[in-house]
């Protein structure tokens, strides 16, 4: 009887079990609808700040600081404000519900713990990004969008660049693969690829997250490969195999340079309909109008972040066209299709392996476990279909 792919790939999604899939489904679901909700309590944070004129007073106070100073600190304020503001929302939706559908052990502690970490890193980050916008919108004046957008692309991608090795190890470690057969085969497939076994790294993803995953991250000299332990132990020798060879396709594709092109041209494109909505929505928070006023900075943040989540489909696009790459990479380098799938049946406890077509095009960033179960299991009957007589 020849091999069927079609049903090979209901068996492997069927195998999880109705409960499973239904709980799947929901907690996909959930997570999109919390988009939206996510989006109304940033309106409701940006609202209270902006009407408690806690902003403008400071502006006020620091009157005769430079302008850097001035713009760093008020910038600054106002990450830690809506954090704290938020920090109920974020509690409910990053942990509880997480450990609702079993997605995490972390301790409230240690989560609030990290991300305090986290808050500290962006409120100097954000910081220093938007005193340098107050310095250009008062320089270069209509064209500040033009020039902004320049400076936080490359922002961007010096962020990517240092990732790796001053900021992710803050909340994880990461370690060599632990000797034995994993870690040979692992070394194997990257010297196949020419890429440095010293890049490719184990790290406790399970600290935060009980989610079998991987990714690669850096560009250029920090670039690196790195598995979680949940992974590690999860996954038989053919599954991290599989799994491995589809991270280093996004590797040697260079799959992150092209979201750094287009983050970068969509971060210009928000800034410049940013500076035609600024005042008309400036006025609907009865905020000051001038965008040259530090006080109005979460005006600013929130159109820009409402601006970019309306880009978020075409960056899905890309990255399940990435995905399907890597996929594709795995399959022909590694060949290991019943590898591949076994491994993607294990992500659907997290994503929905059968979600609607609309739902995945506005959602998804990795096609569906499903379709890329099915996209093994073709490779698999064309690769029997090629040995037989």
């Amino acid at each position: 009887m020849a091999f069927n792919a079609e049903m090979a790939t209901k068996a492997y999604i069927d195998g999880l079990g109705e409960e499973a899939l239904a709980q799947a489904a929901a907690y996909t679901a959930g997570n999109h609808w919390l988009m939206l909700w996510s989006l109304g309590v940033t309106v409701l944070s940006t609202w209270l700040i902006l009407r408690s004129g806690i902003l403008t007073t400071l502006v006020g106070k620091l009157s005769g600081k430079g302008l850097f100073n001035r713009a760093f600190r008020v910038s600054a304020a106002f990450i830690v404000l809506s954090s704290i503001v938020e920090l109920p929302w974020t509690i409910y939706t990053s942990w509880y519900r997480q450990t609702q559908y079993d997605m995490t052990t972390q301790p409230l502690g240690d989560f609030l713990g990290q991300a305090g970490l986290s808050l500290a890193l962006s409120a100097v980050i954000m910081g220093v990004l938007l005193a340098l916008f107050y310095v250009l919108v008062n320089r270069v004046g209509k064209l500040w969008w033009a020039w902004f957008g320049g400076v936080t692309a490359s922002v961007i991608t010096l962020m990517m660049i240092l990732g790796p090795t001053l900021i992710q190890p803050l909340f994880n470690e990461y370690t060599a693969v632990p000797e034995g057969e994993v870690k040979e085969a692992i070394e194997a497939l990257a010297m196949e690829a020419n890429i440095p076994t010293e890049r490719i790294f184990m790290y406790d993803g399970s600290r935060q997250s009980n989610n079998f995953t991987a990714n690669v991250a850096g560009i250029g000299s920090s670039a690196r490969i790195a598995i979680s332990d949940v992974a590690m132990n999860q996954a038989d020798l053919d599954e991290v195999k599989a799994v491995t060879g589809h991270e280093i396709g996004h590797y040697v594709s260079g799959h992150i340079w092209w979201i750094v092109l287009l983050l970068s041209a969509q971060i210009v494109v928000a800034f410049l309909l940013a500076d035609k909505l600024f005042a008309p929505v400036a006025r609907w928070f009865s905020a000051d109008e001038d965008i040259r006023n530090p006080a109005s900075i979460p005006v600013l943040i929130l159109l820009v972040g409402v601006l970019m989540t309306f880009f978020a489909p075409i960056n899905n696009t890309l990255s399940r066209m990435n995905e399907t790459d890597a996929d594709r990479y795995s399959l022909e380098t590694v060949n290991l299709p019943d590898g591949m799938a076994s491994a993607l049946v294990k992500t659907a406890e997290y994503r929905n392996p059968r979600p609607g077509t609309l739902q995945e095009v506005l959602f998804y960033t990795h096609p569906s476990a499903e379709g890329r179960v099915r996209m093994a299991m073709e490779w698999k009957a064309e690769q029997l279909e090629n040995e037989s007589p």
